[in-house]
């Protein structure tokens, strides 16, 4: 079964999402929509596809798109499409509010289809070595800071680096959110640009959370701690490193043993596209879905109403 596809919005991302469409078995790339006819008519010509300006020249020529534009426009461009009977992967987050996201996740339902949303951290490498290792985490720290670029300052650090780590927290800890409190601050725009977050489960588990955009260095990494010992994981290392109860092998550290494993890393882009092909062609539920989304957005939003309380506090 071949699924005809198309990307709207050919910015930087959108034009990968393009590209791997037109690679994969199983997907036909039809058309790719800019606002920018320009840009749409270059990635177009690239990829030999048809190029528009107007999303809603796609619908009935293609069964599934990927959802590419700015975050503002991520509600009214997939409403429509889910309106217009088309499978929709949404980039994250997957709306900018919880209304926005609800009516979503109830248009997908009511009219069967596939809603997926682009937590592009749950198919790398690094979340794949995670399996089989996590027992029930009582202290996490994630950081993820890279040096300022202009892509993204569209919305806040928070909804543009850290929900990646919020996604991938709430799928490890699986509980109930009892306490938050995070800080922040703007630098170069008007949203903020470094924050961190301090988030309580009901469980009993922490999360520390930090994020920057204006960073001399890129880093992103997750330390776990769990009864049976350590993980810290290295996303761009490739590496895992897992300390635990076993034997005397780490010196001074007796009953301690310590791996560290090396993986190669893959294409998550094309493994989050493969996954939601495979989605759409089997009928069969996303990895990420809407729900899934919409509770990374709800988080994030919660860190930043908490961050916006500290500010007044401060000010």
């Amino acid at each position: 079964m071949t699924i005809r596809t198309a990307v709207i919005g050919v910015g930087h991302f959108g034009r990968l999402h393009a590209e791997k469409y037109a690679g994969l078995t199983g997907s036909k790339l039809v058309a790719v929509v800019d606002r920018d006819p320009a840009r749409a008519a270059e990635v177009a010509a690239l990829l030999g596809v048809a190029a528009s300006a107007d999303f809603r020249s796609l619908f009935g020529q293609v069964d599934a798109v990927s959802i590419a534009v700015p975050t503002a426009s991520h509600f009214a461009v997939a409403k429509s499409c889910l309106e217009a009977g088309l499978h929709c992967l949404i980039e994250k987050p997957i709306s900018e509010t919880l209304d926005e996201a609800d009516a979503l996740i109830a248009s997908a339902r009511q009219h069967g289809l596939v809603l997926q949303v682009g937590h592009l951290e749950r198919f790398s490498a690094a979340r794949v070595a995670l399996d089989g290792r996590i027992q029930e985490p009582l202290f996490i720290e994630c950081s993820r800071i890279a040096p300022f670029k202009p892509r993204g300052t569209d919305v806040s650090v928070i909804l543009d680096l850290m929900i990646h780590d919020i996604d991938l927290i709430l799928e490890l800890v699986k509980a109930p959110i009892l306490s938050l409190d995070a800080v922040g601050v703007p630098v170069l725009g008007d949203h903020e640009d470094i924050a961190n977050a301090r988030i309580g489960f009901a469980n009993g588990c922490v999360a520390n959370v930090t994020a920057s955009r204006i960073s001399m260095k890129s880093e992103r990494t997750m330390r776990l701690f769990q009864r049976s010992g350590y993980l810290r994981v290295d996303f761009l290392q490739h590496k895992v490193t897992v300390i635990r109860r076993g034997g005397p092998v780490v010196e001074g550290m007796p009953n301690f043993q310590i791996e560290e494993n090396v993986f190669e890393e893959h294409d998550s882009l094309k493994r989050e596209i493969e996954a939601f092909i495979g989605a759409v062609a089997n009928r069969t539920p996303p990895l990420v879905d809407g729900p899934a989304g919409r509770r990374a957005l709800e988080t994030a939003l919660a860190i930043t109403d908490s961050l916006r309380r500290w500010v007044e506090k401060v000010a």
